[in-house]
């Protein structure tokens, strides 16, 4: 079983931001497979099925900066291992609309990881990150913290659309096999 996380923070005022990427792919999972969220694991998970396996969905509402004090709990209670947690999150050094998935790394100043890093045992999970771009003037905080463009938003559905496929090919085909595919379609 995979557990995916979705990474963002609560509540309305942050539902549209850059950094919530991860949360809207998780509900558009959830819907796709008509799930619905409940509260547990100071967050919110539903399980689906996607190419044939189940697969549970997570959205830590601890705010970004402390997302492992809600993968831990939630890794332990599925009895998912570390290379079985998939994280999907917002990426400043890639293009927007540019996944890739990739294996362990570092936290690239990025604190949602540095926290699932710090509370599930190191960092040799799964992330497919979403490129959103750094900023052309201003702070990448705001530009993280700031709501897609009205040009971005127009491809949003195309690369929420590419995400989902991205995370259905990890779970049916396997992690190197989604890496070929993924990373190679998204130069």
């Amino acid at each position: 079983m995979f557990l995916v996380v979705g990474l963002g923070n609560p509540g309305p005022k942050y539902a549209a931001n850059r950094h919530n990427v991860g949360f809207m792919l998780t509900e558009r999972l959830a819907a796709d497979s008509g799930e619905g969220f409940r509260d547990k694991f100071k967050g919110r998970y539903c399980k689906v099925r996607l190419g044939g396996d189940d697969v549970a969905l997570l959205q830590p509402m601890t705010f970004m900066n402390l997302s492992g004090e809600s993968v831990q709990p939630a890794m332990r209670f599925f009895k998912v291992e570390l290379e079985e947690v998939l994280v999907v999150h917002d990426e400043l050094d890639l293009p927007f609309g540019t996944l890739r998935l990739k294996r362990g790394g570092g936290a690239a100043g990025h604190n949602g990881l540095k926290s699932i890093i710090q509370h599930c045992g190191g960092p040799d999970f799964l992330r497919l990150r979403v490129g959103i771009g750094r900023p052309l003037r201003g702070s990448p905080q705001s530009h993280v913290l700031g709501d897609f463009t009205k040009s971005e938003g127009a491809e949003l559905e195309d690369v929420l659309s590419d995400a989902t496929r991205a995370v259905e090919a990890v779970v049916r085909d396997g992690v190197q096999a989604a890496m070929n595919r993924v990373n190679v379609r998204n130069p």
